[in-house]
């Protein structure tokens, strides 16, 4: 099951790719079902808040009436940030299923852990690796062809 809704997520994290933004996605369903979607829309809305967790929060809270998300659960294609696990949390998410880490900003485990090592008045469930290969590749092949847009953008300036 969490692979169905993995799946979603990374169509949201291919939104996100097609208007060269970091490709990360996110769903977040309740009683098996989708009720919120977003992808990364930073660069585009010129805005640091607008990661995929944060837009699917809204429009779940927008969707439910209500900022608590009770037995939602969160499917993302790359661990939250530090604002985004703090989101999470808040929001009374239930459980959050992360397809790969983030060794540089992760806030489940790889840099620091707001869901284990804090004592919050909510706990968040957590599983990882969902999907991983299929997550990680998508952020590979975007910094690849980041690298090379930037490449080829040099060179016709000199």
């Amino acid at each position: 099951m969490p692979e169905k809704f993995m799946k979603e997520a990374l169509k949201e994290a291919k939104k996100a790719y097609e208007k060269l933004e970091i490709p990360v996605g996110c769903v977040i369903v309740k009683d098996g079902k989708i009720i919120a979607r977003g992808h990364n829309l930073k660069e585009t809305k010129k805005d640091t808040t607008e990661h995929a967790e944060i837009i699917a929060i809204k429009k779940a809270s927008k969707k439910l009436d209500s900022w608590r998300l009770l037995d939602c659960e969160m499917y993302v294609t790359l661990e939250p940030c530090s604002m985004c696990a703090g989101a999470i949390i808040n929001s009374r998410i239930k459980k959050i299923y992360i397809g790969t880490m983030d060794e540089k900003t992760g806030a489940a485990g790889s840099v620091l852990n707001l869901f284990k090592d804090y004592t919050f008045n909510h706990n968040v469930e957590v599983e990882t690796g969902i999907m991983k290969q299929d997550c990680e590749k998508i952020l590979k092949d975007f910094f690849k062809e980041l690298r090379k847009i930037k490449k080829e953008a040099k060179e016709v300036k000199n």
